[in-house]
């Protein structure tokens, strides 16, 4: 992806979220996403982690050589996976956001932390490498991952908010690159996909249908691509 300014898809994506959720009212704040159980905003409280832990990550910079990319990196997430761990995780991001006085103070944090997120991604070595979640990656591999899930999470976000914006273009091409690397080099997009549909059913929000089976062929079974 050395096409692409990675620090600016991340500001894309992050940009993108806080134009859901900014002045939203506390009711807007708790309708469901398509993340089951988590509220607007028990999951901008997860999105929010992921900013955190771009903090972390760069500003403690690793020793190379990466051992994954940003589409190898997914790999190790399969979905369903560990679903003890999912729920788990599901638990606590619901339980953290309900810790505040009100859904919008999550609002608040996020508003803070992601453009910090964006600061620090825009002033790391493109060079460097960063270790996270029990792996190392180059700086541009790292962002495309924080992209990708934030764009997913974008159109999670968005269920039930009608009036939201779509996530932006750059932020979109990150994360259609990132599921292309992970479908089958034979397969072949169905047609009548555009970018949102395409993620959200390689995310599995949305399943395939017959058509879409008989397009994809062998490949409708690697479906759902990440979790």
């Amino acid at each position: 992806m050395t096409s692409i300014a990675q620090h600016e898809a991340l500001a894309q994506a992050y940009e993108g979220i806080t134009a859901v959720v900014a002045g939203r009212d506390d009711a807007d704040l708790q309708r469901p996403t398509r993340c089951r159980g988590w509220l607007v905003a028990d999951l901008l409280f997860h999105v929010l982690c992921d900013a955190q832990r771009a903090l972390v990550a760069l500003a403690s910079p690793a020793d190379g050589p990466p051992d994954v990319d940003d589409v190898s990196y997914w790999r190790s997430f399969p979905p369903g996976g560990d679903g003890d761990a999912a729920a788990r995780h599901a638990w606590c991001a619901r339980r953290s956001a309900a810790a505040f006085d009100r859904p919008s103070g999550v609002v608040r944090l996020w508003s803070d932390t992601a453009p910090a997120a964006v600061r620090a991604a825009t002033a790391a070595d493109p060079a460097g490498c960063v270790s996270t979640q029990g792996h190392v990656l180059r700086v541009p591999d790292f962002l495309a991952t924080l992209t990708t899930e934030a764009t997913i999470h974008h159109l999670d976000l968005v269920l039930d908010l009608p009036d939201a914006p779509p996530p932006g273009p750059l932020a979109c091409r990150v994360a259609v690159t990132t599921v292309d690397g992970l479908l089958s080099d034979d397969a072949v997009r169905p047609s009548d996909w555009d970018d949102a549909a395409y993620l959200l059913k390689a995310a599995g929000r949305e399943p395939l249908t017959d058509r879409d089976r008989a397009e994809l062929g062998e490949a409708a079974g690697w479906f759902p691509l990440l979790g």
